[in-house]
């Protein structure tokens, strides 16, 4: 996501010498390749160009600190403009209403029915809702069966009437069902169309104006660049939505949509979807954005995520069995999966500050444990609760069983005691040592 607008704009702001004050002649260079970027990132000629007027408006002039080069003042502006370009600040989902109405809109292939299941799976296990889906794709007889499969595997209940072609109608009956049942959430999604046509608006807006929603959310598919932008134009005039929602950032886009739909439509961006789990789905932080695409990281992302796949009670029993050496490959094995939950793994690279540049040309497989995970479930029940069990014997069954090699199911222990060494270190009191000899061995590495 954004890695070719991370690298230009990292280019462009090297460009930038002198010392003192950035001036119209020192900054010219510079500004022609952000522009260039954001042009090659499929943002509008206007924007583009209107975004580098404002730069250069704010910068020119600034002091340049003694402690700050012009480039890294430069990137200050930059990350301010981007900010705001973005919207500033994120927006939440209107959640009153007993129940509430979210309304899903976009066109066909931008992902609304998966969003919608990740919508419902976000509700219900970050807000504690209950929330209904509503199948109100009739034309689509996948999308039903989709949504029931996503309901399925999320334990949402799903609302169809196969044998209704009457959207509207459905939608009622999804909402008077909700009532009946006191959920306090109703998530419907809508028909989509390859391209913008009147048919397609008179629907949407007939189901806006019959059940009212506290919510419409105009999803979008991010890899369509600026033709997104215009669909959501589009969408808006005619419809007034409340948010847009942007899917697949995660794959190879140039990011001129998350960049501009705001703008355009004036509109706050408040979800993108970032991935195929049902977890995959974020809060939009334009600031946060902005860190990430001038390769600053965004650790609070990281941390957050962290944060929701930690459990107090299993953490607290976790440093016990740590203490008492008594950590084993079930353990190993827990924590792995709980990592897996929070998303694709190169995108949470990139969230570390300088990795996402330092990850640019590298592929990281998101089966990257898959034979970690093979070689542990290759091991009995006894084996995985006492790893010394694991002899030679024992080793070469475990490496027939996984389809590895003798050398992998070693190397796999190996890093397992040592893991377990250091963990036993922090879990007694030893990290404020441990992370002493890291920054002297940093030290030393700077002196080399």
């Amino acid at each position: 996501m954004f890695e070719g607008l991370s690298e230009r704009l990292d280019r462009s702001f090297k460009i930038l010498k002198g010392q003192g004050y950035i001036t119209e002649i020192n900054v010219a260079e510079t500004l022609k390749e952000v522009r260039k970027a954001l042009l090659d990132a499929d943002v509008s000629y206007k924007i583009a160009k209107q975004f580098t007027e404002r730069v250069k408006e704010k910068a020119i002039g600034q002091n340049v600190l003694t402690a700050v080069s012009p480039g890294q003042l430069m990137v200050k502006v930059v990350h301010e403009e981007l900010t705001q370009l973005m919207g500033s600040e994120k927006v939440d989902i209107n959640e009153k209403g007993q129940p509430a109405i979210i309304l899903i809109a976009g066109l066909q292939g931008s992902g609304k029915t998966t969003f919608s299941a990740k919508l419902a799976n976000y509700l219900k296990t970050k807000k504690g809702k209950t929330p209904l889906l509503v199948a109100g794709d009739v034309y689509r007889p996948a999308a039903i069966k989709q949504l029931q499969v996503l309901g399925e595997q999320i334990g949402v209940e799903v609302f169809s009437e196969e044998d209704n072609k009457d959207p509207v109608k459905i939608a009622k009956r999804a909402i008077k069902h909700a009532k009946d049942k006191g959920l306090n959430m109703v998530i419907v999604d809508t028909a989509g169309r390859l391209a913008v046509d009147d048919e397609m608006m008179n629907e949407i807006s007939s189901i806006k104006k019959t059940i009212n929603p506290q919510e419409t959310l105009f999803v979008v598919d991010s890899m369509t660049g600026q033709d997104a932008v215009n669909t959501a134009k589009a969408f808006n005039d005619r419809l007034d939505f409340d948010g847009v929602v942007l899917t697949k950032l995660d794959g190879d886009t140039r990011g001129g949509a998350a960049l501009t739909v705001r703008s355009v439509v004036n509109k706050p961006i408040k979800f993108v979807g970032i991935g195929e789990q049902m977890e995959a789905i974020d809060i939009f932080h334009p600031k946060r954005m902005a860190d990430r695409i001038l390769g600053m990281g965004d650790i609070v992302s990281l941390v957050e995520k962290a944060q929701e796949q930690y459990d107090v009670e299993e953490a607290k029993k976790l440093q016990r069995k740590i203490v008492k050496n008594q950590f084993n490959f079930n353990d190993f094995l827990s924590q792995i999966k709980q990592i897996k939950k929070m998303g694709n793994m190169k995108d949470l690279m990139g969230m570390v500050p300088g990795m996402g540049k330092a990850m640019k040309n590298t592929e990281i497989d998101d089966d990257a444990f898959k034979g970690i995970e093979a070689i542990i479930n290759s091991m009995t029940p006894a084996e995985r609760e006492n790893p010394k069990l694991l002899n030679g014997s024992r080793k070469k069954r475990i490496a027939i069983g996984s389809g590895s090699d003798i050398q992998e199911v070693n190397r796999l222990i190996k890093q397992f005691a040592e893991t377990s060494k250091m963990m036993k270190m922090v879990a007694t009191g030893g990290g404020k040592n441990l992370m002493n000899q890291m920054k002297n061995a940093q030290r030393m590495q700077g002196r080399r």
